[in-house]
Order: C-alpha cells, then sequence, then structure tokens
C-alpha cells in the first residue's frame, strides 16, 4: 500500500508533473506509474485530464504525480497490484492469456470513434465482461480503446498480399491474431520500444494507430501507412488503482470519485483524447515530406472483411468460454457505438 503524504509544494517539472492549480491544497496525491515518453498523449493530455477530473471532484482534496519509468509496459498491473504506484494505464495485450474478454472491443468491423469504442466498453463491462474478473487485484477505474490501428512500415504497402512474409511488431490480443491471418512473423516489442525496432530494421513494419505517427515518431522509420478503414483492431488498455489506496480515502471522497470520474466519465474522456491525438498524428503524416498514407483497394477490403469475420468468430468463441455471453456483450458493443 502506498501512503498518502501533504502536498506542499508543486513539482518543478511539467513533464513529470500533472498535478493542478489546486494541488496547494490538496490532502491527497497519488502517484501515477506510466510507462509512455513524456510527451505522447498519455502523458500529455490523459493523466491531466485525470487529475483535473479528480481534483474538480474531489474539492481539489485530492491529486496526483506522474513517474516515468518504473517498470516497463507488462509489468504495470503487478506493479499497481503489490502498491509500488498507485495507478497506472495498462495493455491487455501484453499479457497474454490474463485478459481474454478484453479482446471483444479489439475486433475488427467496428463503426464509430474511440471514445464512442470506450463508451461502449465500460457498458459492456458493466453488463457482461466484469463477470470474469480479470482485474481481480486491482481497482478498474476506466476501459478505453486507441483509434484503428493501421500498417506503418518504411517500404510502402500498397497491396495487402504483400503484408505476408513481414516481420511486424503486433502487440497481442486481437492484434496478433489479425496479423497472424494476414501472413506476418509478428514480433512482440513493447510500444516504447518501437522506434528503435524499425530504425535498427529489426522490423518491417507495426501495426499501431495514427497517433503513434506522432506519439513514437514513426513519421520518421516508417514512412508508409496502409490504412484499413476501421482499423486491422482496435487496441483495449485499462486505468486501474491500488485498491488499498482507494479503500484508504475517506468515504465520502471514495463516493465522490466513483461517481463523477471512474467508470464511464473517465472512459468517455479518455476516448476523446485518443481521438485527438489520432488527428494529430494523421496531420504529421500529411505535413512530413517522404510520408504517404495508402488507402486499401475494395479487392482488399474484401479479403480482410473474409479474415475480420473468422477473427470475430475465434474471439466471440474465447469469450464464451470464459462464462461470458459473447454475443450480447458484442451486439451491445455495435448498438453503443451506432448511438454515440
Amino acid at each position: 500500500m502506498v501512503k498518502f503524504t501533504k502536498l506542499s509544494t508543486l513539482l518543478a517539472s511539467a513533464a513529470l508533473a500533472v498535478s493542478g492549480a489546486a494541488a496547494f491544497a490538496a490532502d491527497y496525491t497519488l502517484t501515477i506509474s506510466s510507462w509512455a515518453p513524456p510527451t505522447h498523449g498519455i502523458n500529455a493530455k490523459m493523466w491531466p485530464k485525470f487529475v483535473e477530473m479528480v481534483e474538480e471532484a474531489t474539492d481539489g482534496k485530492v491529486t496526483a504525480e506522474l513517474k516515468l519509468g518504473i517498470a516497463p509496459p507488462p509489468a504495470q498491473m503487478d506493479l499497481i497490484q503489490d502498491g509500488a504506484a498507485d495507478a497506472s494505464i495498462i495493455f491487455h495485450g501484453y499479457q497474454p492469456g490474463r485478459f481474454v474478454t478484453t479482446k471483444l472491443i479489439e475486433l475488427p468491423g467496428y463503426e464509430g470513434s474511440a471514445e464512442a469504442a470506450s463508451v461502449a466498453y465500460w457498458r459492456a463491462y458493466e453488463n457482461y465482461l466484469s463477470k470474469a474478473n480479470e482485474h481481480r487485484g486491482v481497482k478498474l477505474i476506466a476501459l478505453h480503446t486507441h483509434g484503428p490501428a493501421q500498417l506503418h512500415s518504411n517500404a510502402a504497402v500498397t497491396d495487402m498480399s504483400q503484408i505476408s512474409g513481414l516481420k511486424v511488431r503486433i502487440p497481442g490480443g486481437v492484434g496478433g491474431d489479425v496479423g497472424a491471418a494476414l501472413g506476418a512473423t509478428g514480433i512482440k516489442v513493447p510500444a516504447p520500444k518501437v522506434y528503435e525496432t524499425l530504425a535498427s530494421n529489426a522490423a518491417d513494419g507495426v501495426v499501431m494507430p495514427f497517433e503513434s505517427r506522432k506519439g513514437f515518431k514513426l513519421t520518421e522509420v516508417a514512412k508508409n501507412v496502409y490504412e484499413v478503414p476501421g482499423g486491422l483492431y482496435r487496441g483495449s488498455f485499462a486505468f486501474i488503482m491500488n485498491e488499498d489506496t482507494f479503500a484508504d480515502l475517506p468515504a465520502d471522497i471514495q463516493a465522490a470519485l466513483d461517481e463523477k470520474v471512474f467508470g464511464e466519465p473517465l472512459s468517455r474522456e479518455i476516448g476523446k483524447i485518443w481521438d485527438e491525438i489520432d488527428g494529430i498524428g494523421r496531420e504529421a503524416t500529411q505535413s512530413t515530406d517522404g510520408n504517404a498514407i495508402n488507402a486499401a483497394s475494395d479487392a482488399d477490403l474484401e479479403k480482410f472483411n473474409a479474415i475480420a469475420e473468422e477473427v470475430r468468430a475465434k474471439v466471440l468463441a474465447e469469450v464464451a468460454e470464459a462464462g461470458i455471453d459473447a454475443q450480447a456483450a458484442y451486439d451491445q458493443i455495435k448498438s453503443d457505438m451506432a448511438a454515440n
């Protein structure tokens, strides 16, 4: 368990502190662990939004400070469970086998923004996915997805058949299923390592959303994007919190956070930011000399739709095996996304 400390001063570095003006009056300071680069939207926009919402909901009694590099991405779940930090962001695909129901939101073929997907995701979790209890040991405070993931490579890919045989960084989850179906050789590399992996030619490409063009500087090492409408998959993320940290807060603060921040409100706001930084990544690509976006042809889309259907059937079966009404959850996600 992480003990709280009285906050008397703001940290000088904006890159390492996300506490706002209310910090001077805060009674409790949460420690946030993050694995993304300092300027990535996760740290530059998402955690500041989290802190803003927390401070507003608690009248400034709770704030947070951001610490980078405490542990690599796959270790964040255990880090929070053990109390080495109070809150973090996790990517479910980094821990294959530990999370199964989270693959449902990653399926190709959903239509809608990351905001709509994130809201639909949280609602499906409340109604169906929570029964699997996959986040046991931590307090789940938000669920969200990035935007549609595309293939980024230095050599231009203009036909889906060219993906077969490529060495591609794929993060796991549904992304791994799709990559295998396309004939790519999957390489497991955490997101912070993609730049050096591409720069050293250890991989031919990566599958990530458009925000990575800016967030991970892909405009420098993967000058071409092969774009499929709706993406090859959507990545599943969660904001999590140490259970003892939350339990040690006064009851009125717990109630305020649960009502005004955690769950759908935070999931929606983080989804909005994923959409925003996707737009920034696309603009960076279009404005950088030598970069190009190559749209999938109608023939490729027909091929991919067949692959997507096979992947959906596989994932729905996996989720059903976990004791979840997978079809009902999938149908609700599609319905909620269409309504948002």
